[in-house]
This record gives C-alpha cells, sequence and structure tokens, in this order.
C-alpha cells in the first residue's frame, strides 16, 4: 500500500431546527499533515465519473454504478495521492464530507483488522456521493462498501439532505456505526471517536447487522448500563486531553455557554443543544477559532505553557474549509450551498457558492502546486502567514475585511435567490452568480493582503529613526 495521508480535521453538523433558516448544515475543515497542499473546487460531471475506479493508496479496484449524479467536489491539486475529494453536494440536493480522522482502540482492533487493500479517506466521497439520493441512503451505500471492501483507517463521515443529517463512524475494519443527528442538536467532532450513547432499536441509527453481538460477545463494553460507542471502541487517551477534547469543548462554549465544562474531559458529549439559532457565521467563527479569549489562545495573554498547551480549530494545516447548506423554504434548484474558503482560517471569509451549476470560477478551481497571488488557494494562505506575524496589529484588518465581504456575499445571494423564477436557464444564471461572488472574493481578499502589506511595512523590525 502507498504511504498513508493523514488529515486532522474539524467537523460541526447543525439539525434544521437548530440553525437560523432552517437549513441543515454539514462542515468541516480538512486539516491535513503539511501546511499547504493545494486545493481545487470543480465539478465532476456523470461523463467524467469513473466507471471503474482504483485507489491510489490502497490500490483497491471497484466497478461502480451507471448513471452517477453531478457532484460539487473539492479535490487536491497535486493527485500524487490520489483525487481526496474531502465534499461536495451533488444534483439532488445531498451533501457529504468526508472524513474526519478518528481514534479506536487495540480491542477492535484485535477482532477486526484494518484492510491494507481497503477504502480510506482518499476514495470515499467519490464512491458514494455520485450515487445517492438522500442523506440516509449515503449512510446504507457506505456501509454496504464497508463491509464488502474494508478500510485501513477509522474515519468519520457527514450526510446531509433537505431533512436530515447524519454521522456515521467506521469501527475495525469493516463494521460502522451511524446516527441521525436531531433535528434541534448540533454537534462539534475532532479527531476521535464522537458517537456516546447508542440506540441499537431506534429509528433514527443504523450499524453494522452484528455491532451489538460483537459487543456482547467479546465483552467490549466497559460499562453497566446502555451502549457508549466511544467507552466501547474509541480512545480514552492524555493525546485526547490536549489535540481532541478542547476542540469539542471550545465549540460547545459557544454554541452554549451556560453549560460550564472541562476542556479535557473525555465525556464531552456529541449531541448539543444551543442556546440560540446558529448561523453559518457561527459555524465559521468555530471552525476557524484559536480558542479566543482563553488563556490558551496561541495569539492571547496566557503563559507560554498555556498557549501551546491544547491545538487550535483554526491552524496551519487547514487547506479548506467546507459549509455545505441544503436550504429549505427556496426552490430546489437553489437549494444547495457549497460555501468554501482556502487556507489557515484565521485570515480568510467563506463565499457561498451555489451546487447546481456545471462549472466553477477559475480563481478557486485552477490552483497548481506553483505559488500564484491570482488563485484564491494561494492568495489566501499568503494572507494568513502575514497575519499570524502580528495577530493583534492585523487583526482589525481582517474583522473589517470580514464584515464587509460577508455582507456582499449575502447581497449576492439575496438578490440571485428573488431572480431565480424569472430565470430560462438557471444554471448559467447561477454560475454567473458564483463567478461575481468570485470576483469579489479575489477583489477583497487581494484588498486585505495589499493594506496588510503597506500597514506591516511601517512596524518591520528592520528599519531605523534618523532619516537620509
Amino acid at each position: 500500500m502507498t504511504k498513508r495521508v493523514k488529515g486532522s480535521c474539524t467537523t460541526v453538523l447543525v439539525g434544521k431546527k437548530a440553525s437560523i433558516d432552517g437549513s441543515t448544515i454539514i462542515s468541516r475543515n480538512d486539516d491535513g499533515h503539511e501546511a499547504l497542499d493545494p486545493q481545487r473546487f470543480v465539478v465532476v460531471q456523470p461523463e467524467d465519473q469513473p466507471k471503474q475506479y482504483q485507489a491510489v493508496i490502497s490500490g483497491m479496484k471497484i466497478e461502480l454504478p451507471d448513471n452517477p449524479l453531478r457532484y460539487t467536489s473539492t479535490p487536491n491539486a497535486i493527485l500524487t495521492n490520489g483525487i481526496w475529494p474531502a465534499a461536495g453536494i451533488n444534483s439532488e440536493n445531498v451533501a457529504m464530507s468526508a472524513t474526519e480522522t478518528i481514534t479506536t482502540n487495540p480491542r477492535i482492533q484485535g477482532l477486526d483488522p484494518y484492510v491494507e487493500g481497503g477504502i480510506g479517506e482518499e476514495d470515499i466521497v467519490t464512491l458514494v456521493l455520485p450515487y445517492i439520493h438522500s442523506a440516509r441512503e449515503g449512510v446504507e451505500r457506505l456501509g454496504a462498501l464497508l463491509k464488502e471492501y474494508g478500510t485501513y483507517e477509522p474515519n468519520g463521515i457527514a450526510f446531509s439532505d433537505q431533512d436530515e443529517v447524519w454521522w456515521l463512524e467506521t469501527i475495525g475494519g469493516h463494521h460502522w456505526a451511524a446516527v441521525r443527528i436531531p433535528d434541534d442538536a448540533y454537534v462539534v467532532a475532532p479527531n476521535r471517536m464522537n458517537i456516546d450513547e447508542f440506540d441499537f432499536d431506534s429509528a433514527d441509527t443504523l450499524c453494522s447487522d452484528d455491532l451489538q453481538t460483537l459487543i456482547e460477545d467479546n465483552h467490549l463494553n466497559p460499562d453497566f448500563n446502555g451502549y457508549n460507542l466511544r467507552h466501547i471502541f474509541g480512545s480514552s487517551s492524555v493525546k485526547d486531553t490536549v489535540y481532541n477534547n478542547p476542540r469539542a469543548w471550545y465549540g460547545q462554549k459557544y454554541f452554549t455557554p451556560e453549560v460550564e465544562q472541562d476542556p479535557m474531559d473525555q465525556d464531552l458529549p456529541f449531541i448539543c443543544h444551543a442556546n440560540r439559532k446558529i448561523s453559518i457565521e457561527d459555524v465559521k467563527f468555530v471552525l476557524s477559532s484559536h480558542f479566543e479569549n482563553t488563556k490558551y489562545d496561541p495569539y492571547g495573554d496566557g503563559t507560554e505553557a498555556e498557549k501551546t498547551l491544547i491545538r487550535p480549530i483554526g491552524i496551519n494545516r487547514n487547506h479548506n474549509v467546507h459549509i455545505l447548506q441544503i436550504r429549505n423554504h427556496v426552490p430546489a434548484e437553489i437549494a444547495g450551498v457549497h460555501w468554501l474558503a482556502y487556507g489557515a482560517n484565521t485570515f480568510n471569509t467563506v463565499v457561498p457558492f451555489y451546487s447546481n451549476v456545471n462549472d466553477t470560477p477559475n480563481c478557486y478551481k485552477n490552483a497548481t502546486g506553483t505559488f500564484d497571488l491570482n488563485n484564491m488557494y494561494w492568495l489566501s494562505c499568503a494572507t494568513a502567514l502575514l497575519g499570524d506575524t502580528d495577530y493583534n496589529f492585523y487583526v482589525d484588518f481582517r474583522n473589517t475585511f470580514e464584515l464587509q465581504a460577508m455582507s456582499v456575499y449575502h447581497e449576492i445571494q439575496n438578490e440571485t435567490d428573488k431572480a431565480i423564477s424569472e430565470q430560462a436557464d438557471v444554471q448559467k444564471f447561477l454560475e454567473a452568480a458564483n463567478e461575481k461572488l468570485a470576483d469579489e472574493s479575489l477583489k477583497r481578499q487581494t484588498k486585505l493582503f495589499g493594506d496588510m502589506v503597506i500597514s506591516g511595512s511601517e512596524h518591520m523590525k528592520l528599519r531605523y529613526n534618523l532619516n537620509d
């Protein structure tokens, strides 16, 4: 098997009654092992979907069904390790984000070892998203693939449609469990097994046929009552206390501030309820956060030990952040919105691209391994790098940029939504709207970068106060 590439992401899920406008939302920071990994935003047409798929990493080969759907995708620009589509929305307004790398323990690995020639993060979106017509169907298709082909790694995968949000976690080489997120709830999921209390008899859970028997026959349950899958199949390590648990803690602290919790707690809840309805801006803030207003903020006033103790959510290894919104109360033609930004999330904004299109804007589509400030991936990375040199000096530039940019994006979106009923060619109209959004994004990100360079040059250490 080719050398494995590992990610380390953060996921936020929001049910339709928990969101401000009745949308379902699945979102994730697509983080990587390296600081830079150029990303693209594309549309995969049915004729471009492979009929026979072969994984680069595992070498696994699979015959794919006929009649795939069109879908948006955010693949790697450099395909050495495969496509890694990460996320997308298909033409039936079903969204998928894959994957959140999770944790496991040796008890389940000893019973159901990983499959070296199985499927993994590189493959999952390509194998599933073009063939599903609901979130639940996505769970069922992926579950069947895991049973037949197995996996070489533990992952969490999100699905959504207009009504439902589902979260699936792989267990060992062939097993899995999935939960329908309640409509009035949200989830913040870091790189650990996240599902806790699991009801095998509920209509809102799905799993491998023999999962309960596997637990009972092999004495895997450490609890006296019930089935807590995190306790049964997950880890509870020192690394979790500093790498994973604090990210769930901070997201829950933001959405439900009245609940006091320890950032290192191994039993932070999976299903949560916010004290208000959740907006796209809320989700973006959490996925960009570095523990603002706490002693753990790397840019804050804590001690060096405190500022480096726990892993931030927004980090230099953010390659893209996607917020996949399936809207209700609008025509189906404009229900799917693929919000997207590139690079470390501290100095970018998400842009609301309509998913019902046949093509995407060039500055989001055409990244390569060559640095290019006319491309949004590289421009975003450059802005974040400069901002990191003096966050407290540059943060007001970022705040002004974010407020103004998001206001314009919402304005374009509102105008587009209102005009949709008058369009003879909806997809061309939405492609034009996406181009307008991308142009605004590139222009405003370039201005932010320029303003930071101009102002920052006055504060360089390489200076002297006397002039000629």
